[in-house]
């Protein structure tokens, strides 16, 4: 399928731990879809005129209240929702970025948006948290490969 037949989300996400092996997750109120309502990771959708990086930061802050910078790209990922009689074909391409806490306090400051709160969890509890958002698997993939 031509690209121009098709509609794209771009979102980019923060891998966030302590030295301590935890990991910062958000819990996702669904939004209008309150059935989709997960723990999932700092992020979101990027802004039309946004880089990927200031993307997470804007996110980040958002929905953990804390100031970040951003490292490398380590993971992406894809989905696509086929085409219903009310919208086109989706293409969803996720990116998680490491990132590093440079200031602020654990809250979130959007008013009215789709996380609820944050909150850290031991990387060794992730697997048994329900519902999760399939991008919160990928981040512990990664976090699992760099364990000594």
């Amino acid at each position: 399928m031509h690209f121009t037949e098709y509609d794209t989300r771009l979102a980019a996400y923060a891998l966030l731990t302590t030295d301590d092996q935890q990991v910062l997750l958000t819990w996702f109120n669904g939004g209008a879809r309150a059935q989709n309502a997960a723990w999932s990771l700092p992020g979101g959708g990027v802004e039309f005129d946004e880089s990927i990086h200031d993307a997470v930061v804007r996110e980040v802050f958002e929905e953990t209240g804390y100031t970040v910078t951003v490292g490398q790209i380590v993971a992406e990922h894809h989905f696509t929702v086929p085409r219903t009689a009310s919208r086109r074909p989706l293409r969803s391409q996720r990116f998680l970025l490491d990132a590093a806490i440079t200031a602020g306090e654990l809250g979130t400051t959007e008013s009215g948006g789709t996380t609820d709160f944050a909150k850290w969890f031991p990387l060794s509890d992730v697997p048994d948290l329900h519902p999760r958002a399939d991008i919160v698997d990928l981040a512990v993939e990664i976090l699992e490969e760099r364990l000594p």
